[in-house]
């Protein structure tokens, strides 16, 4: 198919984006069937573009299974599979999408997908694939000029490559000389080990993060009253106090809000640019509030999600700032769609805006 500019596609497995063009790739999904083969560029690098100043680049650690109820809740099979087909057992195909933000001084790293430390039970079950690494090479991302690292909560497909597991047995920082970020509540839920999620917070994710130094937790506005001490964050014996930041900016242009719902303290990361006519752009990696472009209607909330009427009220709130304002959505498990600018239809649901699809 024929690049288009300005446009985002509905496409298959695979595609590029260079400013605003975007060309398909050269596979199709087919239901929950990962894509064929050895991966290319087109797999590793899901998209590129400007965002004013600044350049986006959407890597991937692949793609995933998971279970389409608990994906979409409360929904209904027949209405949800005409969206997301599953295949024989009830699975369907999701991305780890991490974004890649140069803005000249900084290279910034949003999400690092599930990462090398499942062990073999988990990696049959979801099989993943374990492609970071390489997306980020075939992006031409050094691991070592990474400045920062954000986390939008600390579930395991979220920040699995903040560390690599060693050939010892040992995890140890992914990208030595950045300063990760994640929120303070996020940890001190972690350390809480409730039934009802503990299988999602993994500690070698991030407590060698602590042990190095390289973590940073964010307590908005300081409204929980986190401090560095906090027993609630305390985790092994010989593990140092950590830095709390209460302020919303990780670098220029690049900034978090809490999105609460899908967890108590999900942060939303906001990337805003100039562009060279003096207009401002503005992207959002929305993490799990939105996981993928079908979950844009308010009440597609999933299984997942620990409180899902916030849930709905954020997303109400997300879209009456993001669609007057024509942000470009990220969307952390799209690997079909892993960027979007969104509209109000007809019926005054989003959508994907109809300049942006097949």
């Amino acid at each position: 198919m024929a690049a288009r500019t300005g446009r985002l596609l509905a496409w298959g497995a695979g595609y590029g984006v260079l400013g605003g063009r975007y060309t398909r790739g050269m596979q199709q999904a087919d239901g929950a069937r990962h894509p064929a083969g050895a991966a290319n560029d087109g797999e590793l690098v899901r998209a590129r573009r400007t965002l004013g100043d600044l350049e986006l680049i959407i890597c991937s650690d692949g793609t995933y299974l998971l279970d389409g109820g608990a994906m979409f809740g409360v929904v209904p099979k027949p209405m949800w599979e005409k969206r997301a087909p599953a295949d024989a057992e009830n699975r369907i195909l999701l991305g780890l999408n991490t974004v890649v933000v140069r803005t000249g001084s900084a290279v910034v790293v949003i999400e690092t997908g599930i990462g090398n430390k499942q062990p073999a039970k988990m990696r049959e079950i979801f099989q993943n694939q374990e492609r970071l690494p390489a997306s980020l090479a075939a992006a031409g991302v050094r691991v070592d000029e990474v400045t920062h690292v954000v986390n939008t909560h600390l579930h395991f497909d979220h920040c699995g490559w903040n560390t690599t597991l060693g050939a010892d047995g040992v995890s140890r920082p992914t990208f030595p000389n950045a300063r990760y970020f994640a929120a303070a509540g996020e940890l001190a839920h972690g350390r809480l080990q409730l039934e009802r999620d503990r299988v999602s917070y993994l500690t070698p994710n991030y407590d060698p993060l602590i042990e190095s130094g390289q973590l940073t937790l964010i307590d908005l506005g300081g409204k929980d009253g986190f401090t560095r001490d906090d027993v609630r964050l305390r985790g092994g014996e010989g593990l140092p106090a950590v830095t709390i930041q209460t302020g919303a900016e990780i670098v220029t242009g690049v900034s978090v809000e809490n999105l609460p719902g899908h967890t108590a303290s999900l942060l939303g990361v906001h990337i805003e640019a100039r562009a060279h006519g003096g207009a401002a752009e503005h992207a959002c990696y929305v993490s799990d509030l939105v996981p993928t472009h079908h979950h844009l209607d308010a009440t597609w909330v999933m299984g997942y999600d620990l409180d899902p009427l916030t849930c709905i009220a954020e997303r109400k709130r997300f879209w009456a700032r993001a669609i007057p304002e024509k942000w470009l959505v990220l969307f952390t498990h799209d690997h079909q769609m892993p960027a979007a600018f969104v509209e109000w239809n007809e019926k005054g649901k989003p959508v994907v805006r109809a300049g942006d699809r097949v």
